[in-house]
């Protein structure tokens, strides 16, 4: 029996149920709560986190577990707990006040507003006695001078104003030297030794390196790749990287990639799946295929629910432990190796006393097959069985260990991103089984997370719930879009196009020439926010900014368009000061300096011609075609009996049809 039972009981979100039986007595993010700081006059404490947040199970077990704590929060407070990942808008403002009034933001994240939501206080985490003499002191502040409270929200509020001054431009153009010089500058903030950006801790951050990839390859700039693939490289070989599982931690917490901060999440391996496969239709390098095959392995093992789609993410703490699940000592190696535990600690830089703190070792990897060869004096067959070997069997004892728990939420846009992710690996290696799991992900998503053409966020136990925000939308229609491409079923297409037409329609701002995070449908927060900038996950705006694009040459939409080449002109000044912060932006840009190439496949055998083009790395093409023409004014005409052709066009005009994907890749080549 608890002794404790508040509101957050008959929430869905596993992050909110960690809580549901603390002393304090927490509300979800409702009317409920908000009504009652009105009504009562008293601050709110909005504290927002995930449930693979490490900190935010520490401070629980500090500071909201503890009677006197929360006997202090429950007399002078309504409480509200937030998932961040339901929750994303409100997430958003809150850390907006975070970082005016900080200058940094992080979870957990614990904020301080008036009653009706303006914020005065915020920080991350707090020791217990610190945040008793913070619940104390804002208390006191607000009693004591509620004019001063006051004059705090205001200048919060204005600061997050400030934060969000965009105003909607009319284009006046794009410059190829202007996106050069952007793209050079991004270029010297890379670590051309360790990869990523020069930083104390690495983060994955796929598409940024995505974006960087195709431009360097449009524009032959070598340094832009060896900076792509020395990163790929170093994240596949690092720590972050599950050496013998496969997926993606979140980050590392220094710039070797080797000690991550342990927790896995859906966004990162979905997005991961896209840049590697993208890089290995480039570059046909063999240990970027195994990193596709065992991350989404790793995926199908740990994340994939029997609905079919993705829970949310892993924790980073079992048996309240950070990285228990993960990390070796070397004697507990020896004793699963026996004879290769010194080819075993060879190949993952297992030593003796530890490669991180307290004994323990984070597998990586830091010599080369060829140097193992060299060292055990092996041919290189028997390295990769070896390898195989020492893999198997430190996967199966690690599987006897207690395991993290699974945040088994389902999310639309995190699933959205692994549909795309799933789709490129599938042109990629052309393994079935990966078309089959995106499409049966983005069925799941139109029959059960789309009502009445409105999608939802969340799904749990059999339940839809939150409306959807705007990157719910814009991820959902970029992944119709790249089911389209690997089926040329044009009823993806046609679902892109009453998605696209419902988030114009509900999110679009026109003061500000962007979308709205949240639906106009839905009750606003103390401030609107149409968020642009690009970070761990592309911005709903930039990802919709491609959608148009992409969708306005699919559907001959100039309206599309014209209205992606307004959304660009108006983020281009900030896009073009800091390009790695506006990554998907700077691709959009890329993109309108010149035309893509519209490649149409149309005859009995397009399936296999598909395939063969769309294992090409051509970061400027959009597939389409079909057995016959299909209701695609781009394909009219282009059906010739007991025939299959291939048109590359742009611009609507067509060069020679050809018959084999070779003649096809050479024309894209030559023009």
């Amino acid at each position: 029996m608890q002794k404790h039972t508040n509101h957050l009981i008959s929430e869905s979100s596993p992050y909110l149920l960690q809580h549901a039986h603390n002393p304090v007595d927490w509300f979800p993010w409702n009317e409920e709560a908000l009504s009652k700081a009105k009504k009562e006059q008293k601050l709110i404490i909005v504290s927002v986190g995930y449930a693979a947040c490490h900190w935010c199970h520490v401070m629980e077990k500090e500071s909201f577990e503890n009677e006197g704590v929360a006997k202090l929060m429950n007399k002078h407070y309504v409480s509200i707990k937030v998932d961040r990942e339901e929750r994303p808008d409100v997430d958003e403002v809150y850390m907006d006040a975070a970082n005016v009034i900080t200058g940094r933001g992080g979870w957990p994240l614990n904020v301080i507003a008036l009653p009706d939501g303006r914020p005065i206080f915020a920080g991350t985490y707090f020791r217990k006695d610190d945040w008793l003499n913070v619940l104390q002191g804002v208390q006191d502040f607000y009693e004591k001078t509620p004019e001063k409270a006051e004059e705090q929200a205001q200048l919060i509020q204005q600061g997050i104003g400030q934060m969000d001054t965009i105003v909607a431009q009319k284009s006046s153009g794009f410059s190829k030297e202007a996106i050069a010089n952007s793209f050079n500058d991004w270029l010297a903030s890379m670590d051309m030794r360790l990869g990523g950006r020069r930083a104390n801790m690495k983060f994955p951050m796929p598409i940024s390196y995505l974006s960087m990839m195709n431009y360097a390859y449009l524009n032959d700039v070598q340094q832009g790749l060896e900076a792509a693939f020395l990163t790929l490289d170093s994240m596949a070989n690092g720590g972050i990287y599950d050496q013998i599982g496969g997926g993606f931690s979140r980050y590392s917490v220094d710039p070797q990639w080797h000690v991550p901060h342990f927790e896995k999440m859906l966004y990162d391996n979905a997005q991961l799946l896209t840049l590697y496969s993208e890089a290995f239709k480039l570059t046909g390098n063999q240990s970027y295929a195994g990193v596709i095959e065992d991350t989404i392995d790793f995926c199908n093992r740990e994340l994939l629910g029997n609905h079919g789609a993705y829970f949310a993410s892993l924790d980073a703490d079992s048996e309240g432990e950070e990285g228990k699940f993960y990390v070796w000592y070397y004697d507990e190696v020896k004793e699963i190796l026996g004879s290769d535990t010194d080819f075993g600690s060879a190949l993952f830089d297992i030593q003796e006393n530890g490669n991180w703190e307290q004994g323990k070792n984070v597998l990586r990897i830091t010599k080369s097959k060829k140097q193992l060869a060299q060292t055990f004096d092996l041919e290189e067959a028997e390295v990769d069985s070896k390898i195989k070997l020492v893999k198997k069997k430190l996967f199966e004892a690690r599987n006897e260990r207690v395991r993290p728990s699974t945040d088994d939420k389902t999310l639309t846009s995190w699933n959205a991103l692994q549909v795309s992710g799933l789709a490129r690996a599938y042109e990629a290696l052309q393994m079935d089984e990966y078309k089959l799991r995106a499409i049966e992900t983005l069925d799941f998503l139109l029959s059960t997370m789309l009502v009445d053409n409105t999608l939802f966020r969340n799904y749990k136990n059999g339940v839809v719930s939150i409306n959807g925000f705007l990157e719910d939308y814009a991820f959902t229609i970029n992944a119709l879009i790249d089911v389209y491409q690997i089926t040329f079923d044009e009823k993806y297409l046609r679902e892109a196009n009453n998605l696209t037409n419902t988030t114009i329609n509900n999110f679009y701002n026109e003061e500000k020439g962007l979308f709205n995070i949240k639906s106009k449908e839905d009750a606003a927060l103390f401030t609107s926010k149409a968020s642009y900038d690009d970070n761990v996950i592309p911005s709903g705006n930039s990802q919709m900014g491609l959608n148009l694009f992409r969708l306005g040459h699919f559907l001959d939409n100039e309206q599309y368009i014209l209205l992606s080449k307004e959304m660009i002109a108006t983020v281009a000044p900030r896009m073009l000061e800091q390009a790695a912060f506006y990554y998907n932006w700077f691709e959009l840009y890329s993109q309108f300096l010149g035309s893509p190439f519209e490649v149409a496949i149309v005859g009995e055998n397009f399936e296999s011609l598909r395939k063969e083009i769309a294992a090409n790395f051509i970061p400027n093409a959009l597939l389409l075609g079909g057995i016959d023409e299909g209701n695609l004014d781009l394909l009219k005409e282009k059906k010739i009996d007991n025939q299959t052709l291939i048109y590359v066009c742009v611009d609507k005009t067509c060069q020679l049809p050809v018959k084999n994907s070779g003649d096809a890749m050479s024309q894209i080549q030559n023009s």
